[in-house]
């Protein structure tokens, strides 16, 4: 742990503790240099995050073979305080059977009525996050 200009830069294991106290964040992809963003509800399974979808553009951008972001984050009014995490690595389609059978007994739901049989998973190459303390001061717009 360590903090530069009041901003906390947390440790791994603060990040991967953080993740798994939230149950939502947002995927960052990219089709043809183009971003995109989509809210997931997701679920850590050991140390990569995992979601379930259907065929579409969110799919399709998460296994191009380019790495993707995944941000939560999350405020505590009463202290004052923000976070944010990032998880960047490669989205990879769990397709072998047996981890099919883990992926499906993860406490997993989709939010959406749709069908999600698709399961992904985010193999971070880098985690990082921060803390700091919220400012409530009202300024001047200048």
């Amino acid at each position: 742990m360590s903090v530069v200009n009041e901003v906390e830069v947390l440790s791994e294991s603060a990040c991967l503790s953080l993740l798994r106290s939230v149950d939502v964040g947002r995927l960052a992809i990219a089709i043809n240099n183009v971003p995109d963003i989509f809210p997931i509800n997701f679920v850590m399974d050991g140390e990569t995050v995992v979601f379930r979808t259907a065929e579409g553009t969110k799919l399709a951008g998460a296994l191009l073979g380019v790495a993707v972001a995944f941000e939560v984050d999350g405020y505590d009014g009463d202290a004052g305080v923000a976070w944010s995490v990032v998880v960047k690595g490669d989205a990879v389609e769990i397709e072998k059977m047996y981890e099919l059978f883990d992926a499906a007994d993860l406490p997993l739901f989709p939010w959406h009525v749709g069908s999600k049989h698709r399961f992904v998973r985010i193999c971070p190459s880098e985690t990082t996050g921060r803390r700091f303390l919220v400012d409530s001061t009202p300024r001047p717009l200048l």
